[in-house]
């Protein structure tokens, strides 16, 4: 008996404001791969940053252009560069946006997708920066202001965001293993998903003596990947099909 068609997870693409390689990369695993799965979700940091839906970047518009021509469904949960994109791009896009934290049913079972920066509690500095920036007040203001200065501002925390970055200890970068067992815990799973960290690998451990694993999904800026989830279990992937190089010795980087 044949297992049904695959569910792909990818994340943090960090595409920029005009068309590169990785917009032509995820355009070609558009037409190749997705065009086989039964659906795709996107965790996050598609966008290096993302400054109003009435930006009109050219890469964006493009790729908006090529999701909504796909006959699958396409879900879309924020990141830590582009939790500002609202209902006007995804309905452009024919994405569904997710809630942070969301509970999804595989073929092989029940799992959560997250983009994975508010498990990284180790990193207090970053959290009280998110808490500000994802506040109602905070991104109204934002929004309200001329597209030049939001495109600046943005500019301005994308550098301050990396030279922080690299001078933390990749452990404060990383998630917490208690803010892991937490989470599954209060949704009840024995699997999460998620991004933002650029450590691809699945790990296996314990909550309360239950067997869990965490799979955490590739960036694109070095080698791009995806996550497959089919009846067989979860393969994590290069974009020719091949097992990804989770112990080839890539440098992990700031997200």
């Amino acid at each position: 008996m044949g297992t049904a068609p695959p569910v792909l997870v990818v994340s943090d693409l960090h595409l920029d404001q005009e068309p590169d390689s990785t917009l032509s990369e995820f355009l070609r695993f558009l037409d190749g791969p997705v065009r086989g799965a039964s659906a795709l979700y996107i965790l996050g940091d598609l966008f290096d940053y993302w400054v109003g839906d009435d930006a009109g970047f050219a890469a964006a518009e493009q790729l908006a252009d090529a999701i909504s021509a796909l006959s699958l469904p396409v879900t879309f949960q924020h990141g830590n560069r582009d939790f500002l994109l609202g209902n006007g791009y995804a309905e452009r896009a024919g994405m569904k946006l997710a809630p942070e934290v969301l509970p999804v049913e595989f073929e092989i079972g029940d799992a959560l997708l997250m983009h994975g920066d508010s498990l990284c509690t180790a990193d207090t500095d970053y959290l009280r920066f998110r808490d500000t920036v994802r506040r109602p007040e905070w991104q109204q203001a934002f929004l309200a202001r001329p597209l030049d200065e939001r495109v600046a501002e943005a500019e301005r925390l994308r550098g301050i965001s990396r030279g922080a970055g690299q001078m933390k200890a990749s452990d404060i970068t990383d998630v917490h293993p208690d803010a892991v067992a937490e989470v599954l815990r209060r949704h009840d799973r024995s699997l999460l998903i998620h991004g933002h960290t650029h450590r691809p690998a699945i790990h296996h451990f314990q909550v309360d003596g239950r067997p869990c694993r965490r799979c955490v999904l590739p960036a694109w800026d070095r080698v791009p990947g995806y996550l497959a989830v089919d009846g067989h279990g979860l393969h994590l992937l290069t974009l020719d099909g091949r097992d990804y190089p989770v112990a080839s010795g890539l440098p992990s980087s700031p997200a």
